[in-house]
């Protein structure tokens, strides 16, 4: 019945029905732990025979409630919440890629993921082969290898602007008996619902559209239940040869392809590494959700808006926006995001370095930070602040121009932020 209602619906009715009596809203559970009349009761959550709680740094009533509301709106079967996109990245990689294992990664992906894959989890054996997500078929087929795992990439990038040719990426990784896991935080399941497309499993940080206040860090994994793993037993042994850490439980024959990936994830590596997101941040995404529809509506008008002004102005060099007619990226974002993309956009002045130093100087409404996807437009030039450390060739080399402004249109008035656009850009 859920997946079959509106996203609108979903966002305020999903993951949470209450009985006669009970709270309307999602109650905060603020508990670390869960009470049982006898050991043998507790004695079946610890065997994964029975659901339930016991302990808050693997699973709260609340975070389950919410990240059941998210598995309704991407399409999914099982979910779960973390601390942080980051945390949801990595687990969702590291719940079947280990030591001498190998992902297949989009270049364009957000700075962070990039790190996490180049470096971190590189440093716990797994290698990583980046591939430019512009490729051909043949280019993208030729990075697998037999130690393969995963696909990896962003349906936008943050902050490339790259629309990912989901399609295509799904295809290479079916065709190789691995899994795609897309990263789904810029358009939201409101504009994208990358399972639709071929994704086996999504990833969320929280933190920016979902939440769209800043006030509460966290991420989602929402596994699409599609992935046979049964028919891959010896590349994913992990799912389908018992847990010696759960008294022998194979989490394919127990929780079926819907929810094997989903407890595995929570029973090894929420247990033993807790990037748990806290029942009060889970509440704040919820009230977040309930209007998420509305605002992705404003974030993309205003975006829209601003994208052809900046076009249009003679002081602008260059303007990467996927609604805009001419952008490289325009005819893919039809395919997969025919209502709107997200609230943000990247952009460079002539004059480069100095003239972007210049306009964020002079930026009123805009708030310099280094968040995006708030409900407060967000203003950021990386040579300035995140890349700072970074020479001008090193710059380019990673895709972020010393002239690069990163712009996430917020929900005020389109009108007012093209004016305050416009006089910034009027003192350079």
């Amino acid at each position: 019945m859920e997946n079959k209602l509106h996203t609108e619906t979903l966002c305020i009715q999903a993951g949470y029905s209450p009985e006669s009596g009970e709270p309307r809203q999602i109650p905060i559970i603020q508990s670390t732990t869960f009470k049982y009349a006898t050991s043998e009761d507790m004695g079946k959550l610890f065997d994964l025979e029975a659901s339930g709680y016991f302990y808050s740094r693997l699973q709260n009533p609340t975070c389950d409630m919410v990240a059941a509301k998210i598995a309704a709106l991407e399409g999914g079967t099982a979910a779960m919440l973390t601390g942080s996109g980051q945390a949801a990245n990595f687990y969702a990689m590291f719940n079947i890629a280990s030591c001498g294992d190998h992902i297949v990664s989009s270049t364009a992906i957000y700075g962070g993921t990039f790190n996490l894959l180049a470096v971190t989890m590189k440093r716990m054996g797994i290698e990583v082969t980046f591939i430019d997500p512009d490729c051909t078929e043949e280019e993208l087929n030729a990075a697998f290898r037999e130690n393969t795992k995963l696909v990896f990439g962003e349906t936008i990038a943050n902050p490339a602007l790259n629309v990912l040719d989901i399609e295509k990426f799904a295809k290479a990784a079916h065709s190789h008996g691995v899994p795609l896991i897309i990263d789904n935080t810029f358009p939201t399941p409101v504009n994208c619902r990358p399972i639709e497309w071929g994704a086996d499993i999504v990833t969320h940080s929280t933190t920016k559209y979902m939440d769209g206040h800043g006030v509460a860090v966290g991420g989602c994994i929402v596994d699409s239940g599609k992935f046979d793993w049964t028919k891959y037993p010896d590349k994913f042994p992990g799912l389908c040869t018992p847990d010696d850490s759960y008294h022998g439980v194979t989490y394919t024959e127990r929780f079926g392809l819907e929810g094997a990936f989903i407890t595995k994830c929570t029973a090894q590596l929420m247990r033993d590494l807790g990037s748990i997101q806290s029942p009060q941040s889970a509440f704040y995404l919820n009230l977040g959700l309930e209007s998420l529809p509305f605002r992705m509506k404003q974030h993309c008008a205003n975006a829209q808006a601003i994208a052809e002004f900046l076009s249009e102005n003679p002081k602008v060099a260059w303007v990467k926006y996927c609604g805009l007619k001419g952008d490289k990226y325009y005819d893919l974002a039809q395919k997969y995001l025919p209502n709107g993309s997200c609230g943000v956009i990247s952009f460079g002045l002539k004059g480069g370095r100095k003239a972007a130093e210049v306009f964020m100087k002079n930026m009123k409404l805009g708030a310099i930070e280094t968040h995006v996807a708030d409900s407060r437009t967000c203003c950021l030039h990386p040579a300035s602040a995140t890349h700072r450390q970074m020479t001008d060739e090193q710059l380019d080399a990673a895709g972020v121009g010393a002239d690069l402004i990163r712009l996430s249109c917020g929900l005020e008035n389109a009108e007012d932020l093209i004016a305050d656009l416009k006089q910034a850009i009027d003192k350079v």
